[in-house]
């Protein structure tokens, strides 16, 4: 079954931007991910999300949960992932690819 990471990311800092994109690409790839989008186009068409929204919202298809685990867990990916978590406000989300309601 399919799951998909959908993050929220606004950087309080550009610093760790360089490094991250290109290791983070080759990473999402290594594990099977798939970049469905990486955008800053976005809009709320329903709600009030609490504060302003996120300057970037990215989903990123996996081929299985273990795939989306793998690659947070990843040894490469650890001083990324801390160098994103330090340079901005994170919301990552992984929801499985089912109808619950079906």
């Amino acid at each position: 079954m399919a799951y998909y990471s959908v993050l929220e990311v606004t950087p309080t800092s550009d610093a760790w931007i360089p490094d991250y994109l290109p290791a983070a690409n080759a990473l999402v790839a290594r594990h099977g991910g798939r970049y469905l989008a990486r955008t800053a186009s976005h809009e709320t068409l329903e709600g009030d999300g609490g504060g302003e929204a996120p300057a970037l919202r990215i989903i990123i298809e996996w081929p299985s949960k273990e795939a989306a685990a793998a690659f947070m867990n990843d040894p490469a990916y650890a001083s990324h992932l801390a160098a994103r978590t330090a340079g901005s406000l994170s919301r990552h989300a992984l929801i499985a690819g089912k109808d619950d309601l079906a």
